[in-house]
């Protein structure tokens, strides 16, 4: 038995790299707005190396989403101690809303990501995203979940209220995205999370959408048309990551 249906929407977002990688330019947004990002700060993995945590959620997160329910839920049940082992070392618990915010950022770029390089999801779709990113949080023992997709909307909502604020913390993440990319993937990341962030994360960050925002996203879905997607792909991250992209691409 598998931990995520085979037909499922969820392993067709999650096993294209381009989705998965809009999927992360927009959590690599909101991560540094969060008002717990001190938490990914305390171990240095996030601020030394943003790239490679990335990749490594994703190794995590595709992990459970493309495996047998027992070999998913050993990695759930890993992801929950190394969690614990952060909150053993610094001494004090990850709020529950910040476990919380993680999942439904998950849930919500997916739903973005999708929508934007490819077609509108039904809501029965949109609730198996929500119902597969729910069983992981229940795994986890996460408090509060909410129970189905429209209750997740609404806490969606709140949450991005009130969860997330400007900080020296936004500042500096930001200044390694730009050090670990490059200016001009820099550029590009910054216009990507554009196009999937929601409105008030946005605000909070005060850039301003540029011209070629939607015809980038029209050159990319015609690279993608002449089977020259990977060449683009390969620009916008630097080459010691090229094969990790190739790897994001999952054999459904």
């Amino acid at each position: 038995m598998d931990f995520v249906n085979k037909d499922s929407i969820v392993r067709k977002i999650w096993g294209n790299s381009d989705t998965v990688l809009f999927i992360f330019a927009g959590a690599s947004a909101e991560f540094a707005l969060n008002k717990a990002v001190d938490w990914l700060y305390f171990t240095g993995r996030l601020p030394a190396d943003p790239l490679d945590r990335l990749f490594s959620t994703v190794v995590y997160s595709q992990q459970i989403i493309f495996s047998g329910e027992g070999e998913a839920l050993r990695a759930i049940d890993k992801i929950t101690a190394i969690h614990k082992g952060v909150e053993q070392a610094r001494g004090a618990s990850i709020p529950d809303w910040a476990y919380r915010d993680v999942l439904f950022m998950l849930i919500d770029y997916s739903i973005r990501a999708y929508e934007l390089l490819y077609n509108k999801l039904s809501t029965n779709e949109k609730a198996e995203i929500f119902d597969v990113f729910y069983r992981v949080g229940h795994r986890m023992g996460i408090n509060g979940l909410p129970q189905d997709y429209a209750q997740w909307l609404t806490m969606r909502h709140y949450h991005l209220l009130k969860n997330f604020q400007q900080s020296h913390f936004t500042t500096d993440l930001f200044a390694q995205y730009k050090k670990h990319l490059g200016t001009p993937r820099y550029l590009i990341l910054k216009q990507v999370q554009q196009l999937v962030i929601p409105s008030k994360i946005k605000t909070l960050l005060g850039q301003k959408p540029v011209l070629w925002l939607k015809p980038f996203i029209f050159g990319y879905k015609l690279t993608r048309l002449f089977r020259i997607e990977r060449v683009f792909k390969n620009a916008l991250l630097p080459s010691a990551y090229k094969v990790q992209v190739q790897q994001l691409d999952m054999a459904l």
